[in-house]
């Protein structure tokens, strides 16, 4: 699978700005620190403070967060476009990126996108089951998410999609429909949250009511692994898996309830990784006491795990005494392992 170059990112967060209602588990203040008010100096100098920490500025990216982007006024939206188109022209930015809602993009609006030089457009689309997205209180159906999704790419855009796991109403399989579908869209990258419960928001107030259940952590690894699995085996870029954590996102913060660590990803692609393994070896009848294992060094992490629980547990269900794990360069998903045979396998082909 193809890897996104790293990127110098200028985050500038327009919280709520524009939005037309509030979803659920929305509160963008609590989510991003901010407030709802940004004005044009506020883009500028966030600019031209984050360039003068940056030594590399061939890899720079402006990105508009906060998820309805477009559905501000489109005055508003060529004055902060603007600011980041002039530092593009000037080579200090290399990318525009935004993120907004799939019923806020027509040809207008992509029209007046592609004259300020944006590259990508993410769409908050979160599911794509009617019943999870009336109960998520969205505001769009699901037909708007691929009209818009074909629109951006007509125009040449790159597209991303963002999907939520554990929304009201939502189950595996409905969040397996959901990737299924975004691999049919062909998006450049996707991201994928856990649906955390953050305070003063609707879906907290239905999770004290006893009206809403929050997955688990340990339940959602499982969960987000196989939808992981769907998109590794697309080769579909996936840019981000759960929420970054902040003073406001964190236990200690205003998150209450939901699948939250601060190594989120990491603990996902360890199960992964463990699963793959364990089901390679099993089917393998060359499994010896000892065995030798190679994997880049984000992998070995990975197969380790935590304190090692992944290795320990491999371990128990082989039945074998020991594993070795030492760093070689490979892909992300290639691992070699050494006995009286020396085999290069594909983590993704023995992932269940």
């Amino acid at each position: 699978m193809e890897k996104l170059s790293k990127r110098n990112i200028i985050p500038i967060f327009i919280p709520h700005y524009g939005c037309p209602n509030d979803c659920v588990f929305c509160n963008q203040r609590k989510i991003t620190g901010m407030s709802t008010d940004i004005s044009n100096s506020d883009v500028e100098n966030t600019i031209l403070e984050y360039l003068s920490y940056f030594k590399r500025k061939d890899n720079v990216e402006v990105a508009f967060y906060g998820g309805s982007f477009t559905a501000i006024p489109i005055e508003k939206q060529s004055e902060f476009l603007e600011i980041a188109h002039k530092y593009k022209e000037r080579g200090l930015v290399k990318f525009i990126r935004l993120s907004t809602r799939p019923d806020a993009i027509d040809d207008e609006i992509l029209k007046n996108l592609k004259k300020y030089g944006v590259d990508i457009i993410e769409l908050g689309v979160q599911s794509l089951d009617p019943e999870v997205l009336k109960l998520s209180n969205r505001g769009h159906n699901v037909e708007c998410v691929y009209t818009s999704s074909k629109l951006i790419k007509k125009y040449k855009f790159l597209l991303g999609l963002q999907q939520m796991v554990g929304l009201p109403g939502d189950n595996l399989e409905k969040s397996i429909f959901t990737a299924r579908e975004f691999v049919k869209l062909d998006p450049y990258c996707v991201r994928i949250y856990p649906t955390l419960v953050i305070k003063e928001t609707a879906l907290y107030k239905k999770l004290k009511e006893g009206k809403y259940e929050a997955l688990d952590l340990k339940s959602s690894i499982k969960y987000v692994a196989d939808i992981l699995d769907i998109y590794y085996k697309n080769n579909i870029n996936v840019i981000r898996v759960g929420l970054q954590p902040t003073d406001n996102i964190n236990y200690d913060g205003d998150v209450v309830a939901g699948a939250f660590h601060p190594a989120y990803r990491q603990l996902v692609e360890s199960f992964y990784f463990k699963c793959a393994l364990i089901n390679y070896f099993k089917e393998s009848k060359n499994i010896k006491d000892e065995i030798l294992i190679y994997a880049s060094g984000r992998n070995i992490s990975n197969i380790c795990g935590q304190k090692s629980k992944n290795k320990n547990e491999i371990m128990k269900k082989l039945g074998i005494s020991k594993i070795k794990l030492q760093e070689k360069s490979l892909g992300y998903f290639e691992v070699e392992v050494h006995g009286k045979f020396i085999e290069f396998i594909d983590v993704r082909d023995y992932y269940r």
